[in-house]
C-alpha cells in the first residue's frame, strides 16, 4: 500500500494514473502537482486525487512515490527541482517516452543526493490531451518499459514494477539505450510515418482527403497528436529515430523494387512474410 501518492503532471497519462490509483485502492492519499490550479482542479473534482497544488514542494510532502507525468523537455528540466524538493525515502518514476538523457539526469543527480529513481515508459496514450481523456483503465494489458542502471536500487525497481502491474500494465526491462532504439522504431517511427502519409496526400492533391475511408484515418490518427509533444520525442530521439528512418527507407526500397518486377507471387511472398510475423503481436 502506498501511504501517499504524488503524480506531477495530471493530463492524459497522470490522470489515468490517478483514476487507476483511485479505483484499484492503492494509495492512502492522492495528490496531484501541475502548473496552474485549472490544471489539477479536474482531478480533485473527479474524485481521481485527494487534493491539488501548484507548489512542488508541498506535494512532494510526504509522498513514497512520485510519479513525473510531464512531457519529456519538461520532465528532464524539472528533475532537479523534484530532485531539491523531495524527502528521503521516497521513490522517483516517470512515463517519459525517451530515457537516454532522463536516465542520465537522474543517475548525475542521485550522485550528488541519494534517492531512488527508476525510469518507466507505459506504452499507452491517445492522440488526444489532458485530464478530460484520462480512462481508469488505459494501462490494462499495456507494456510498460522499465530502464534500471547500475544505480538503481533492486527494492525501488521491484517496488516500482509491482506499482505498474497493480495498475494493470505488463512490466518489462530495458536498458536505456535500446529502450530508446526499440521505441524509436515501434513508436516514433509510425508517428513520424503518419505525419508523411498526410502530408503525402497533400503534396499530390488536399482534395484526396475527402475520399479518405477509415484505412487511412485508422493509420494516420496518431498525426492528431500534440505537435509540440512529438517535437519534443523528435529532437530528443533523433539519434535512433534516424536509424529507424533508414530501415524503414530499406523496407520501401525492398517493396518498391519487388512491385516493379511485375512478379504477383514475389509480391504476394513479401506481403506474406510480413502479414505472418504481424499476426505475432495480436
Amino acid at each position: 500500500m502506498i501511504r501517499r501518492l504524488c503524480i506531477v503532471g495530471p493530463g492524459l497519462l497522470g490522470g489515468s494514473i490517478a483514476l487507476a490509483a483511485r479505483a484499484r485502492h492503492l494509495a492512502g492519499e492522492i495528490v496531484v502537482v501541475g502548473r496552474s490550479e485549472a490544471s489539477v482542479a479536474p482531478a480533485v473534482r473527479a474524485g481521481a486525487a485527494d487534493r491539488g497544488t501548484t507548489d512542488l514542494a508541498a506535494g512532494l510532502r510526504g509522498v513514497d512515490l512520485c510519479v513525473l507525468a510531464t512531457p519529456v523537455a519538461t520532465l528532464e528540466r524539472q528533475l532537479a527541482a523534484v530532485w531539491a524538493a523531495a524527502e528521503p525515502g521516497i521513490i522517483i518514476t516517470d512515463v517519459g517516452s525517451t530515457k537516454g538523457r532522463i536516465v542520465a539526469t537522474a543517475d548525475r543527480l542521485a550522485a550528488e543526493r541519494p534517492l531512488d529513481f527508476v525510469g518507466s515508459h507505459p506504452m499507452a496514450g491517445s492522440e488526444r490531451a489532458g485530464f478530460a481523456e484520462a480512462r481508469a483503465d488505459l494501462f490494462v494489458a499495456a507494456t510498460v518499459i522499465l530502464t534500471p542502471t547500475g544505480r538503481t536500487a533492486p527494492a525501488a525497481l521491484a517496488r516500482v514494477r509491482a506499482f505498474w502491474e497493480a495498475v494493470g500494465g505488463r512490466a518489462t526491462v530495458l536498458d536505456p539505450l535500446t529502450h530508446d532504439r526499440a521505441t524509436a522504431v515501434v513508436s516514433h517511427l509510425p508517428h513520424l510515418v503518419a505525419d508523411a502519409l498526410v502530408d503525402a496526400v497533400l503534396r499530390m492533391d488536399p482534395a484526396f482527403l475527402d475520399v479518405a475511408a477509415r484505412g487511412f484515418r485508422d493509420t494516420t490518427r496518431i498525426a492528431a497528436s500534440s505537435p509540440p509533444v512529438w517535437r519534443e520525442i523528435f529532437q530528443d530521439n533523433r539519434a535512433a529515430l534516424s536509424e529507424a528512418l533508414a530501415a524503414f527507407r530499406k523496407s520501401l526500397d525492398h517493396l518498391e523494387a519487388v512491385i516493379a518486377l511485375g512478379d504477383a507471387a514475389a509480391v504476394e511472398a513479401e506481403l506474406e512474410r510480413i502479414k505472418q510475423h504481424r499476426e505475432k503481436i495480436g
